[in-house]
């Protein structure tokens, strides 16, 4: 035996008879393990290194008999962890499937593995996912959740679950009575708007049961996410009051902001008034009485929203108001701020507006997220934030709808450029902060690796290293899938939605869906598809396969839409029934189709979400609330007029046949009778019609399965033999 492999195996022997100790980072790791893989973690052996340079850092060593992990903290132990089940026990885990098949004995490490992260933070989740992904999450998948972001190295997510109760206490403490509040807190899935002041109200009342609830959750939610070295993002103040605060404090000086998406205009508090600190102060002392603090506060002032002046001085006071708030209660605050305001309304904000805004908060107190980086990123227009750290973060996801999608060479690409150039100013972390969970965990998996690895990256050859850990083993044809989708749907950054998820409209030569048609050639996904049902074989059981051939079928499938809606416009236009007929019965199969082939997946079961919605309900009356909460913002998301209407759309079984389907035949049985009767479509009756029959859904009480049906593999080869090329 070598001298050094003599030394790594009494180090780990010394390792094992030391057993770490309860409430330690090393604990946190093996308990991580141990939830993830049942009765493997006394294979493995986790232990505490410094930083390097400041820098989080893993270290491995090891194999067959035990495998050791280094890091400086429980959340570097996971990194670590997660790279050698990727990389050396060709194991993957993801929100989208597990292939967890460890091989026994452990494979073993040729030679030592270090990596430190080359930023200081890497951030995860946006307000909105809050709403299109988290509202009904318990703690099971909570757990889950933070495992997982603990294994991809996040360390500063944000996390502004049960702040409800927090605005309870504060406004009760104040004298207002719960009958006011009950007109200000939105519903269980529009909390975030209410958070972001963008509504008041909407999708009340939220029963007490819910806050006392969430409460508590959020207390089990930080806990774990600090005792595995994470620092959460807790809520700030952001000006947005209750009306009723002036029956209170008559002389608060309250603004009525501009509509938000037809919504009735909410309330700000101005920053210069007495006010603002005192409230803020408020909610920040009794929030970190609830909930600890680490110093770090998310506050998004007028998200979508105008301000009431764009004069400079005004900004930088509203600014420095935000910020007051937060150090009235912990001097050691920064302001964590989304810039997306920015990008929502740049005629608004200039060059003068942001920096005055940004100019009322001294540098260290305030970190920028620059969240739309893969298309249109803002620290190259803005002097990097004039001085400010920041981060480089994607979106990936709007509404968390169902698209295959992401720019792989692009987010590489740009992620190095911006690292490297030399007006990068104080780039100091890398994020997601995607409005859902979405559909793509290649994303995410490339981003977070993108922290811990300084070479170059060539993305076709790390490709093939995720599909071997994403199934377990090298198989030529998931490799030429997988370069398929390299070619097609992961080199497109936006979204890839289907006509089908869209409102029908008047027929005519643009078609009623304002998505356009992929930016790629379909035939080309659908080989991706054909060469991963040639795996099926040998990966039918894994689940990661299974995930993956499904969503790349749908994707193909959703995409078949846009020619078919093309025909149905042709036909209508030539006035040719039979042609529409044709057209539309096929439309209405491929809908069908997609549903049965959803209904394999979990992960796509309307039933799920009604389910998961109406689980914490107390009363019947609660479960109404919940299930017209989950069926309102996947579809109307607002009001039966809602400028938001199918938003945040999803290709899930059960809606495509409960809800888009029908809104498809009745669309067609009036074009038919329209052209039945030579006569133009009425527009405005259709539309009307719609919209009624969309609000009726709603308040719907029908069940839809909550486990999956049917055998994807089996599903998929079918579809294949119907639609293939």
């Amino acid at each position: 035996m070598k001298p050094r492999t003599l030394l790594a195996a009494a180090i780990l022997l010394l390792a094992v008879a030391l057993p770490a100790r309860a409430g330690s980072p090393e604990r946190a790791a093996c308990d991580l393990l141990e939830r993830l893989l049942p009765g493997r973690s006394r294979q493995f052996v986790f232990e505490k290194i410094p930083r390097q340079d400041g820098r989080d850092v893993f270290e491995l060593e090891g194999g067959r008999g035990k495998v050791l992990v280094r890091g400086n903290t429980a959340l570097s132990m996971a990194v670590g962890l997660n790279w050698y089940l990727k990389y050396y026990g060709h194991c993957h885990v993801s929100l989208w499937g597990n292939n967890l098949a460890l091989p026994e004995p452990l494979p073993e490490i040729p030679e030592k593995v270090r990596r430190a992260s080359l930023y200081p933070h890497r951030y995860y989740l946006n307000f909105c996912a809050f709403s299109y992904s988290l509202p009904w999450y318990d703690w099971p998948q909570w757990e889950r959740l933070i495992d997982w972001m603990a294994l991809e190295g996040i360390d500063m997510p944000l996390s502004v679950t049960g702040q409800e109760a927090i605005w309870r206490a504060v406004y009760r403490g104040l004298g207002l009575g719960d009958e006011r509040l009950e007109a200000f807190f939105a519903g269980p899935a529009y909390l975030p708007f209410g958070w972001m002041g963008c509504i008041d109200g909407w999708g009340g009342p939220l029963p007490h049961s819910w806050v006392d609830q969430h409460l508590a959750l959020q207390k089990k939610i930080v806990a774990r996410q600090r005792e595995l070295g994470m620092t959460p993002v807790l809520q700030g103040f952001t000006g947005h009051v209750p009306a009723a605060l002036k029956e209170i404090a008559p002389e608060a000086k309250l603004e009525r902001l501009s509509p938000w998406a037809g919504f009735p205009p909410t309330h700000f508090l101005s920053p210069q008034d007495p006010w603002f600190v005192r409230i803020g102060q408020r909610f920040i002392e009794e929030q970190t009485r609830q909930f600890g603090s680490d110093h770090l506060y998310a506050a998004d002032t007028f998200i979508e929203m105008q301000p009431p002046s764009s004069d400079p001085q005004f900004l930088s006071a509203m600014g420095k108001g935000v910020y007051e708030a937060m150090h009235a209660a912990d001097p050691q605050a920064v302001w964590v701020m989304q810039s997306w305001m920015f990008q929502f309304q740049p005629g608004f904000w200039q060059a003068p507006q942001r920096r005055a805004l940004l100019s009322g908060v001294a540098d260290e107190r305030m970190i920028v997220l620059d969240l739309y980086c893969e298309r249109t990123p803002l620290w190259s227009r803005s002097e990097a934030f004039y001085g400010k750290p920041w981060v480089w973060n994607v979106i990936q996801d709007f509404g968390d709808t169902t698209s295959l999608h992401g720019g792989l060479p692009q987010l590489v690409a740009d992620l190095r450029a911006a690292t490297a150039s030399p007006e990068r100013g104080r780039l100091v972390g890398i994020g997601m902060v995607n409005e859902g969970l979405g559909n793509n965990p290649v994303m995410i998996d490339l981003l977070d690796e993108m922290a811990w690895r300084p070479e170059a990256l060539d993305v076709a050859e790390w490709l093939r290293g995720y599909v071997q850990a994403r199934y377990g083993r090298r198989l030529p044809a998931a490799e030429a899938a997988w370069a398929l989708l390299l070619a097609t749907a992961y080199r497109s950054p936006g979204s890839n939605g289907s006509p089908i998820c869209m409102r029908p409209g008047p027929a005519g030569d643009s078609g009623c869906s304002p998505h356009s048609p992929p930016p790629y050639d379909n035939a080309q996904l659908a080989q991706a598809w054909q060469k991963l049902l040639e795996c099926s074989g040998p990966l039918g059981a894994v689940d990661t396969f299974r995930f993956d051939l499904v969503n790349v079928a749908r994707q193909v499938l959703a995409n078949q839409a846009f020619p078919l809606r093309r025909q149905i416009a042709d036909a209508y236009c030539k006035k040719d029934r039979l042609a529409l007929r044709t057209a539309a019965k096929r439309y209405l199969q491929l809908i069908r189709d997609l549903d049965e082939l959803l209904a394999t997946r979990g992960e796509f079961l309307l039933g799920k979400w009604l389910a998961d919605a109406q689980r914490g309900a107390a009363t019947d009356q609660q479960r109404r609330l919940y299930a017209w909460n989950a069926r309102t913002l996947i579809t109307l998301w607002g009001p039966r007029d809602s400028l938001l209407h199918d938003y945040s759309a999803r290709q899930w079984s059960g809606l495509l046949t409960g809800f888009y389907l029908p809104r498809w035949e009745l669309f067609f049985r009036r074009l038919d009778a329209a052209l039945a009767a030579a006569k133009p479509l009425d527009a405005e009756a259709l539309e009307k019609d719609l919209r009624d029959w969309e609000v009726q859904w709603t308040h719907g009480q029908e069940s839809y399965p909550t486990v999956p049906r049917g055998d994807a593999v089996a599903v998929s080869r079918k579809l294949w033999e119907s639609y293939r090329p």
